[in-house]
């Protein structure tokens, strides 16, 4: 990481939701450090958005703790990641695991959330995990800004998919499964110039508390984890150039994260040796924020 004020070299991208192979630096999807324990061995997991960005650490940690991975991504913009993340996952993947496969879907819309789970299902039998991790944002100086049209695109991405998903894979889960929804720092503290992105990852906090009441009983667990600035390619799809290259700066750590950084957390929720009597809570590997409620 650069030291100083600038965290990265300005940077942009002309279309969400980012490309990976196109960020510099690479985002750090994997770590030397990281060393797995069979934590989530002959587990099925299903990451949405698992092409890049966090979705992709998030991947790789799952493969290398035993699981069996399906993700989304977006096609034809996300082709080269989706394809390079698969590869990953080979690499990463335990000898008893199956395949991996990777999904095209725009998960704004019920039938696509259904087509997902239905291709996991007939390749793996069942979801033991489910990640709900798919997201894009954009900027606006004002409320005014927001049309209608806007307002309906990112709410279907970062809300209406996980409910849709999440309606569907429960009929594949049973007791032991895990749900973990990826919210947001900005959920907690809010951010003038993501106001719809905002307001979506608030509504994925009171998803996963009232979620997790109304499975309890089933013995599914349902938790968030609540990412600060993470270096994805979110960042140059969403911000200006000088807003990137000092992106990060303003937390108590004063630098971005790095996916690898948050997908241990994940890991943490998924496992039920680590987490069994957690549920409806949210994990926050923020750099330091410290938020309330």
């Amino acid at each position: 990481m650069a030291s100083g004020d600038q965290q990265f070299p300005p940077q942009k991208q002309d279309q969400l939701p980012g490309k990976e192979h196109a960020m510099n630096p690479i985002p750090q999807f994997t770590s030397p450090d990281y060393k797995p324990s069979n934590k989530l061995q002959g587990k099925i997991a299903l990451i949405t958005g698992g092409d890049s960005g966090i979705g992709r650490a998030v991947c790789n940690l799952f493969a290398l703790e035993g699981a069996t991975v399906a993700f989304t991504y977006v096609k034809g913009h996300e082709e080269k990641d989706a394809k390079d993340t698969l590869e990953m996952i080979n690499k990463a993947k335990t000898g008893d695991a199956k395949d991996p496969i990777a999904i095209p879907a725009d998960l704004g819309f019920d039938d696509n959330c259904k087509k997902v789970v239905d291709e996991v299902v007939k390749a793996f039998g069942r979801i033991d995990i489910l990640i709900n991790n798919a997201a894009e944002q954009y900027e606006a100086g004002s409320v005014e800004e927001i049309d209608e049209k806007r307002l309906d695109r990112v709410f279907r991405t970062n809300i209406y998919s996980y409910f849709l998903v999440t309606r569907h894979a429960l009929e594949h889960m049973k007791e032991g499964s895990s749900i973990i929804n990826t919210t947001s720092v900005n959920a907690y503290k809010g951010h003038a110039k993501l106001l719809d992105y905002t307001a979506t990852k608030g509504a994925i906090v009171a998803f996963t508390r009232a979620l997790s009441l109304q499975l309890a009983s089933k013995g599914i667990r349902v938790n968030g984890v609540a990412p600060g600035p993470i270096w994805t390619p979110l960042i140059p799809a969403s911000f200006k150039e000088e807003e990137v290259a000092q992106f990060g700066a303003e937390v108590p750590m004063k630098r971005a994260g790095q996916p690898i950084e948050v997908a241990p957390s994940y890991v943490f929720l998924a496992c039920n040796q680590c987490s069994s009597y957690i549920t409806g809570q949210v994990l926050h590997p923020n750099g330091g924020t410290v938020v309330n409620g």
